[in-house]
């Protein structure tokens, strides 16, 4: 059995800060579940080019106001609490944050733990 918290993984290696937030890894592929889950944090008022080229990846809001622009239609999403959204084509996509956002996240194959983004539009590690 696995168990771990958000107060047991801050300020380790699997509190990763992202440049526009945290991703706080609480399972990673080390844990041998096959996927991980993060609850992370996007800060209010950026807005985050992102795109997953070897992961899948769902998230769910617990809190906060934003959206997710799909790069390749320019459909808008509105992500409140309660909403999910699932990158499963790995879409590039813009995260916007009105608010702090935080996100439960499942990723599939898992992330090692180490990852960060690249914010540029440039390759990312994920």
């Amino acid at each position: 059995m696995i168990i771990n918290s958000i107060d047991k993984i801050t300020d380790t290696e699997r509190d990763i800060a992202w440049g526009n937030g945290k991703s706080r890894r609480l399972l990673i592929e080390k844990d041998n579940m096959g996927y991980s889950l993060t609850d992370t944090i996007i800060d209010a008022g950026t807005s985050s080019l992102l795109e997953y080229k070897n992961h899948l990846e769902a998230c769910y809001c617990i809190e906060g106001d934003g959206e997710v622009v799909d790069e390749q239609t320019g459909e808008v999403h509105r992500i409140t609490p309660g909403t999910m959204y699932a990158l499963d084509k790995n879409d590039k996509h813009w995260l916007t944050a009105k608010e702090t956002l935080r996100l439960v996240c499942v990723f599939n194959p898992p992330l090692k733990g180490d990852e960060v983004h690249s914010l540029g539009g440039g390759s990312s590690a994920y």
